[in-house]
């Protein structure tokens, strides 16, 4: 693939295969049992059909039942919140997985969904992934939202107010994969090192 992770599709199909497996077990309250890698092509599309099928029951739930995960020191998880996590997850990854094509399709995705996979990354993901290093505001800026992080040192990042020291801004579906490290045309102006603590992993 030529964007994201040094990833085969077949490291794709497992990674997703396995996110889907641990969203059913966080909404069903069972534990995620770790699989062996699939032997071969096959094997690892049929588990993903089988992961996609059991996801889409398990999201029937009411979106406001409480659940847990990975995040949710940050806060109480609702379905709702999973059904928001798995949009955007495999939204990412459609462009790593259209990478791989001899001719990767001019995706672009519309600004409202984009905005909301921005929101989501800052509001929802970024606050509970950990502690900032340094100091610092950081804007980001599409033609319909604006959102300002604020870094301080041994706290999460969080959204506030105050004079920017980055400003990110483009295009909603630019922004939202500049963001998620993906190739974009988003322009960075400003303390370019403060965009290291908002990248994602």
């Amino acid at each position: 693939m030529r964007t994201g992770p040094k990833w085969t599709v077949q490291d794709l199909v497992t990674h997703l295969t396995a996110v889907l497996s641990y969203t059913v077990a966080a909404i069903t309250d069972r534990t995620a049992e770790p699989r062996p890698p699939a032997d071969d092509w096959p094997d690892a599309l049929g588990r993903l059909d089988g992961e996609r099928l059991a996801v889409r029951e398990a999201l029937r739930r009411p979106a406001d039942s409480p659940l847990r995960s990975p995040f949710s020191h940050g806060g109480p998880i609702t379905v709702g919140d999973w059904v928001r996590r798995q949009a955007h997850e495999f939204a990412v990854h459609r462009l790593d997985a259209e990478s791989a094509l001899p001719t990767p399709p001019e995706t672009r995705y519309p600004a409202g969904f984009a905005e909301d996979g921005i929101d989501e990354f800052l509001a929802f993901l970024l606050p509970r992934r950990g502690t900032a290093d340094r100091a610092g505001v950081v804007a980001v800026h599409t033609p319909g939202r604006e959102w300002t992080v604020v870094l301080r040192p041994g706290e999460p990042p969080t959204l506030g107010e105050g004079t920017p020291d980055l400003t990110l801004s483009g295009p909603a579906d630019d922004v939202y994969r500049a963001l998620w490290g993906r190739p974009n045309q988003a322009v960075r102006t400003g303390d370019l090192a403060l965009a290291e603590p908002i990248a994602a992993p």
